[in-house]
């Protein structure tokens, strides 16, 4: 069982939340993002950066990360989530090649 992470853009939530079960499924633990319950403009600095530094701990603790990139596309945040991770030598798996 590998414990895994999900990333992606928040505009792929629904795609996040698929692949996070079908991960379960397949006999791993994942640790996905907190869903935000108010529009970005809504928190505070701090927040966003509370919110940063523990999805980065989640990768810090994990086996893999699975990236959402949905038609190819990753964003700023996701593409420094990727390299942390690859810093962090952990297996990262992609949603599209």
């Amino acid at each position: 069982m590998k414990i895994i992470t999900i990333c992606g853009s928040l505009k792929f939530i629904e795609e996040m939340k698929y692949h996070a079960e079908k991960l379960e499924f397949e006999n791993n633990c994942v640790l996905s993002v907190i869903y935000p319950t108010k529009s970005k403009e809504c928190y505070t600095e701090e927040e966003i950066h509370f919110l940063q530094k523990a999805h980065y701990k989640r990768i810090d603790i994990s086996d893999a990360i699975f990236v959402v990139n949905k038609n190819g596309y990753i964003g700023e945040a996701v593409r420094a989530e990727i390299e942390y991770a690859k810093r962090k030598n952990k297996e990262i798996i992609f949603l599209e090649n």
